[in-house]
């Protein structure tokens, strides 16, 4: 298999993207936001993670909904260079160690790297089989691409630290899954929709709205992974 590359999802368009999709409307990034990004290049700062500090900046905004909105990139600036200090830290500790003080975990890292590589795998064979390309195929490559990114930083030398994998993990289901929903049809949509409504129709009057919702938008991806076969990434499924 040859190297995998980003090629035209390039570190400045993979920044963009994910940026614009948490934001969840669209906006041309400004001067500033593409100088900034120019600044993260030129320190080396790895593209997963930058994309990491972006998802975890927009994961904090949710969790304390405000009434102003997430304008610029420099909103991420902070934590992007937080995790950042982290990833380096990790990186000079487990050089000068022998990894004793390594996060304890139930993966190994040999399980963790043939998690990584088998998901690569099935995107890249997913995508193959989806002619002519679309949005999700799309989507596939670029993730199958940050997926070895994330392996080749694990094998060389970074301590694992499964909360920030998981994190970055995360945010690559939430590219797939959004991009599923934009190639849906609308009638398999509702086919799926109707059949998700019709399996937890025996249990609905026992259960909360909110259980509910959540537990019908979790039945509903599902279905849609099977169909478009895309894998699971979290290291739930290592």
């Amino acid at each position: 298999m040859n190297e995998l590359r980003l090629n035209y999802f390039n570190y400045f368009t993979e920044i963009e993207d994910t940026f614009v999709r948490r934001r969840g409307k669209h906006l041309f990034l400004s001067p500033m936001d593409w100088a900034l990004m120019e600044t993260w290049k030129q320190q080396g700062i790895p593209l997963h993670i930058v994309l990491r500090g972006i998802e975890r900046s927009f994961d904090s905004f949710e969790a304390k909904p405000r009434k102003r909105t997430v304008k610029s990139l420099l909103y991420c600036q902070e934590e992007v260079e937080a995790q950042y200090a982290e990833w380096t830290e990790a990186r000079v500790g487990a050089s000068s160690s022998d990894n004793s003080n390594a996060e304890k975990t139930p993966f190994s890292i040999d399980a963790i790297s043939d998690h990584l590589q088998t998901n690569r795998d099935l995107l890249l064979q997913a995508a193959e089989a989806r002619r002519p390309e679309d949005d999700l195929s799309e989507a596939m490559t670029r993730a199958a691409a940050l997926l070895t990114e994330i392996e080749q930083d694990l094998a060389g030398g970074a301590t694992l630290n499964t909360r920030m994998l998981e994190d970055s993990l995360t945010g690559l289901e939430r590219l797939l899954n959004d991009s599923m929903f934009a190639v849906a049809s609308p009638e398999d949509l509702e086919k799926q929709k109707t059949a998700v409504k019709e399996q937890l129709k025996p249990y609905r009057n026992h259960m909360e709205t909110a259980v509910y919702n959540q537990t019908f938008n979790n039945l509903l991806l599902k279905r849609l992974r099977e169909q478009f076969a895309v894998p699971r990434l979290s290291l739930f499924y290592v």
